[in-house]
């Protein structure tokens, strides 16, 4: 096949033709319109376009795989075995658009780092004619993925909380480390909704609802984006859709599921957050892989949404076009197809945008004019990191001020080591309150929460394969998890608390003994005699079960690490049963990176607490909820199975998708998405329809109140969701389109006050077009998915009204205080 690309409306610059390669180091264009900040950045772009030979355009649309030096010289490429090795020398007189991981390929000290990447930049800048330096990203997941940086809860914990606005903070101390070791851009979050929680990457996502998924993604865009870190969205689209929860499996989906479920988070994301870059996804849909989808890359995102910033590739993604896709012959036909979708910079390092892609063009297979679309994104975005000033200097913030007359700290790195702290204890501080807020009480008989002081158990088992492991909390994301673990012997760079040290910590008047009586995925239950001697001996049993995180089958969680079913791990399910049989109350803590059926625990465990991969202060935000000096007021952002072949499952299935008397499969969670247990209670009453009957063009009002009527403070979740009766296409039995977290002391309330849109209760109809249709409607005030405490009966009136992406995609929640007394 031939790759021929549409090239209507591609603005073709002037001065392209090849010319002879400059020479190293040259000077000649160093100054030009391109340095003048008066100008506006795509008139900069333009000049520069004008001035460029093919060769220095294509080289600012890829990047190279790099690691920093431990001794802080020059970055060396990073050899991957999917990639060719890279000839700097060669490359680099001609340019180069991006450094990939130069802190998170290797462990190095951050200064170290920092002067290595300064030194790099500064001979990538002085070795191209118009001193161009590159831009430099870095995953950040789940922090900053480099040596020594903080490790923050996965982003299915970011979920739990509900709390757009502590994720906003928690994005911004991110890219602020991010940004002061001279990093531009971050690799995420990922919008990806959970379809089957049998896919390894399920840690990486937000949770199974689109709404949840894209407030709390866009509140992690902006703050990062507060810091001048480039966020990417990704995996665009519909990567978490493959069949069986298998990565990079074919999606089976419709046309409609990828619009109303799938595509609704980036679009809101694309339209509130500022987002500067979005990365196409692996997977193909209906046969059209993304990073070859014009109309998904330029006619959705871009001629609809308006994104205007960059696409990048997901790593080896144009080159799978050929080797795993099959819809081009040759790389120069992938490179061609892709840029004509619209993807603009190959990652991680040149493979089809170098000489496939030049040979394409050679041969006419390509238009320059793609080049230069793509190329005017990426210069766009340089000036607008200010990579094009002419005051330009290679140094990152962390070492402005370390300079010498020979530059940072005269060289010398010895002098810079372990001067730069990338997990204060302002970071650490901020990884315990999202930790602590993401952590889901599933289940409690009243065992919970543990006195620390007089009266505390006076002997705890602390039993399982997570009690006593350091890196329980992290995902596969993670520093130590991701890199560290092809460096054994290099220390982890952060303080990981186990479990046990943090309850031995938490509750110093008892006795803690453990055992580990199994391993995460292993077969043997030698371990158990002694983890039901110490069960039975004991006034309560704290098991500790969960995953591993992994890449590629070297974990139970993370990518490539697919479950067949959602049985707990190896035998973990058996050592909590006869645990359960020793009749000691047992307190079963969850540290994993998917929900798991856990069997018999539903009904006959004392408690159970769920938590998510919760980062580097997970461990002591579990301790405080046990003992009740944090309470508990994570939800849960994906629901917890009851059997472990009930997927792919979700609440936002269709009727047909529910138990029914037809089928003697019961699809039904033992806990719903958005449950989550507290220490107090809450009296949810007077609901006032103010605004029950509205057009199509309107919008309803309500208000509720909500008032704690226990004895201890705590936090309700009043979550919002639309119920459909009648509807022109099939319809979710319902689904969310608003929550607020409300924090109440004893006897205090809230007036809690709604505007929902018409607009909310839109979809996308017969014709593909989306559309508010007449009818009632009710809106469920609910505490989970499958908890409604009231209902407000409406009704849209008028005619059929088509709707599109500037339609209003939130409801206004005010909250009002009442009293502060019983």
């Amino acid at each position: 096949m031939t790759a021929n690309i549409d090239n209507a409306g591609v603005r073709k610059a002037a001065g392209t033709t090849e010319s002879a390669a400059p020479a190293s180091g040259a000077t000649g264009h160093r100054t030009g319109p391109w340095h003048d900040p008066g100008l506006t950045p795509e008139a900069r772009a333009d000049a520069l376009i004008d001035a460029m030979t093919l060769r220095e355009k294509l080289s600012q649309l890829v990047g190279v795989w790099v690691g920093a030096s431990d001794e802080g010289g020059e970055v060396a490429p990073f050899q991957h075995d999917m990639e060719e090795a890279v000839d700097l020398d060669d490359l680099l007189p001609h340019g180069l658009g991006q450094l990939t991981r130069p802190f998170g390929t290797a462990p190095v000290d951050p200064a170290v780092g920092a002067l290595s990447l300064s030194r790099t930049q500064e001979r990538i800048a002085g070795a191209n004619r118009f001193g161009i330096p590159a831009l430099a990203h870095e995953e950040c997941l789940a922090g900053f993925a480099a040596w020594g940086a903080t490790a923050y809860p996965v982003p299915l914990s970011w979920g739990a909380t509900f709390h757009p606005e502590l994720i906003r903070e928690m994005a911004a101390a991110i890219g602020r480390d991010m940004r002061s070791v001279g990093v531009h851009q971050g690799l995420a979050p990922v919008l990806d909704v959970v379809r089957d929680t049998r896919w390894g990457r399920v840690e990486e996502t937000i949770g199974e609802d689109p709404y949840l998924v894209g407030t709390i993604a866009t509140a992690y865009v902006r703050g990062l984006e507060s810091a001048g870190i480039v966020a990417t969205l990704k995996h665009f689209a519909g990567y978490s859709a493959s069949r069986a929860g298998r990565n990079l499996a074919p999606v089976g989906m419709g046309a409609r599921e990828r619009a109303d479920i799938i595509l609704t988070p980036f679009e809101m994301a694309v339209r509130e957050s500022g987002v500067r870059s979005v990365m196409h996804a692996y997977t193909d849909t209906d046969g059209i892989p993304s990073a070859a989808d014009g109309q998904l890359l330029t006619g959705l995102l871009r001629d609809t949404w308006g994104f205007d910033g960059t696409v990048v590739a997901d790593y080896f993604g144009i080159a799978f076009l050929k080797t795993l896709h099959g819809v081009a012959g040759t790389f120069g036909e992938a490179a061609g197809a892709a840029l004509g979708a619209g993807v603009d910079v190959e990652l991680p390092t040149v493979k089809t945008f170098g000489d496939p892609l030049a040979d394409a063009l050679a041969q006419g297979l390509v238009s320059e004019a793609l080049v230069d679309r793509a190329v005017r994104r990426v210069l766009v975005q340089k000036v607008q990191l200010g990579l094009l000033d002419a005051d330009w200097r290679p140094e990152p913030p962390v070492l402005a001020g370390a300079a010498g007359p020979d530059g940072p700290a005269d060289g010398n790195s010895q002098v810079l080591r372990g001067t730069v702290r990338l997990d204060t204890d302002e970071n650490r501080a901020l990884a315990r309150r999202v930790a602590e807020q993401a952590v889901v009480l599933l289940r409690n008989d009243g065992t919970l929460p543990l006195a620390a002081g007089a009266g505390a158990p006076a002997r705890i088992a602390l039993i399982g394969p997570n009690a006593d492991t350091p890196t329980a909390v992290l995902g596969c994301y993670a520093f130590p998890v991701h890199v560290g673990g092809r460096h054994p012997g290099t220390p982890l760079g952060i303080d990981l608390p186990t479990l046990r040290e943090a309850c031995a910590a938490e509750f110093p008047h008892s006795e803690l003994v453990t055992a580990r009586g199994a391993d995460i995925d292993g077969t043997s239950t030698d371990g158990f005699g002694e983890a039901v001697d110490l069960a039975r001996g004991a006034d309560l049993a704290i098991l500790a079960l969960g995953d591993r995180a992994g890449l590629f089958g070297r974990g139970t969680s993370g990518e490539g690490c697919d479950a067949e079913d959602l049985a707990l791990p190896g035998v973990q399910q058996q050592l909590l049963d006869v645990l359960l049989d020793t009749g000691t109350p047992v307190v079963v803590t969850l540290l994993a990176g998917r929900p798991y059926a856990l069997g018999r625990a539903v009904d006959e465990a004392a408690a159970i607490v769920q938590s998510f991969f919760p980062g580097e202060e997970g461990t002591t935000a579990i301790a405080s909820v046990l003992s009740g000096r944090t309470a508990p007021s994570g939800r849960l952002p994906v629901g917890v199975p009851r059997h472990p072949g009930s997927q792919p499952s979700t609440y936002l299935a269709a009727r047909l998708g529910h138990a029914s008397d037809v089928s003697s499969a019961d699809p039904a969670p033992a806990f719903a998405f958005g449950h989550g247990l507290t220490y107090t209670a809450f009296a949810w009453d007077d609901l006032v329809v103010e605004r029950g009957r509205a057009t199509t063009e309107g919008e309803f009002t309500f208000s509720c109140t909500v008032r704690n009527t226990g004895a201890r403070e705590g936090t309700e979740v009043v979550q919002v969701y639309l119920h459909d009766p009648v509807a022109s296409v099939v319809q979710p039995v319902q689904r969310l389109i608003g929550y607020v977290r409300l924090d109440l002391g004893p006897g205090q309330a809230a007036r809690v006050r709604a505007t929902v849109p018409a607009d909310l209760a839109s979809f996308t109809g017969r014709d593909g077009h989306r559309i508010v249709e007449p009818g009632d409607l009710e809106l469920r005030l609910s505490a989970s998915s499958d908890d409604p405490r009231l209902a407000a009966r409406v009704t849209l009136t008028g005619p059929v009204r088509t709707v599109d992406h500037t339609r209003r995609l939130h409801m206004n929640i005010t909250t009002e205080l009442l009293t502060d007394t019983p």
